[in-house]
């Protein structure tokens, strides 16, 4: 049971938010993280405008030129504007990974609250079935995918849900143990709550936070999957131009040009550094013990 305030929904939705606010004030790295996530989603939202060329226009005559005034990243092996290209490959990279990683939650959420929840044969058979996913190494299990279905951006994103999901699982499974035998629970069921409420409107939204920091966390491990067998031609393929594919280009005339590795490896280094920064903040908001024990680690 609670307690209804009347009139003072906004008041404690303005405290919550200035106390966000103060707590990532605290966090100057992970509030760079952020300001380069929300730089990078900006880019790949607009980045038919901020392109100055389209991607698969070709300049022979220019083929893997430096860095200048007209291409200021340089061209690559076919005379393609680099910018342009990595821009648009922004839009390739999060708009595979982010959907596949909250797909995979999606999906984990389910198994782990069923398997959780109901315990006995159920959780037990779940249980196996994640552990039997998790012996298998993630780059072995793509392949074997992407070798039966065949390369392409869905394929990938499948990819990427199905090695994720395992993961998400056992930590959804492991909170919702954690929260069915708390006082809240009991108090419901004793009320006469059924078992679907209690889990969807009581216990799920107390265990999505952590999740939601390992799915900051699990996006640029989502990217360099992407960008890994894209790499390998086991993915996106060109000319559509995904990060990995650039990559390949590139690897194959290094000697010739640095740039087009250079710049790519830069967009990859610099994403993975965001959502890192990102997701740590957010741990340590989310969970008071680790920023203390930091605050006790220091000289």
């Amino acid at each position: 049971m609670g307690v209804v305030v009347q009139g003072g929904g906004r008041r404690i939705g303005h405290f919550a938010g200035r106390r966000l606010f103060r707590d990532m004030a605290t966090h100057p790295t992970g509030f760079f993280g952020l300001l380069i996530v929300v730089v990078l989603l900006a880019i790949a939202i607009s980045a038919p405008l901020l392109a100055p060329y389209d991607d698969a226009t070709q300049d022979i005559a220019r083929r893997l030129e430096g860095p200048s005034s007209n291409h200021p990243l340089g061209t690559d092996d076919l005379g393609r504007d680099l910018l342009s290209r990595i821009i648009i490959g922004s839009r390739v990279a999060l708009g595979v990974a982010i959907p596949a990683v909250l797909g995979a939650l999606l999906v984990g959420l389910v198994l782990g609250m069923v398997g959780g929840y109901l315990g006995g044969r159920v959780d037990y058979v779940l249980l196996v079935l994640i552990d039997t996913m998790l012996s298998f190494p993630a780059v072995i299990l793509a392949l074997a995918l992407l070798a039966v279905l065949g390369p392409s951006l869905r394929n990938v994103m499948l990819v990427i849900v199905v090695s994720f999901v395992p993961a998400y699982a056992r930590v959804a499974r492991a909170l919702v143990l954690a929260e069915k035998g708390k006082p809240y629970v009991e108090a419901e069921r004793s009320l006469g709550a059924r078992d679907w409420r209690i889990a969807t409107i009581h216990i799920m939204p107390n265990i999505l936070a952590p999740l939601l920091i390992l799915v900051a966390m699990d996006i640029p491990s989502a990217i360099a999957v992407e960008a890994g067998l894209s790499f390998l031609g086991l993915g996106v393929q060109p000319p559509t131009p995904s990060w990995g594919v650039i990559l390949a280009d590139g690897f194959e005339r290094v000697r010739d040009t640095p740039w087009p590795v250079l710049w790519t490896g830069l967009a990859l280094m610099t994403t993975t550094l965001g959502f890192t920064l990102l997701g740590e903040m957010l741990r340590d908001i989310v969970d008071p013990r680790v920023s203390e024990w930091r605050r006790w680690q220091r000289p």
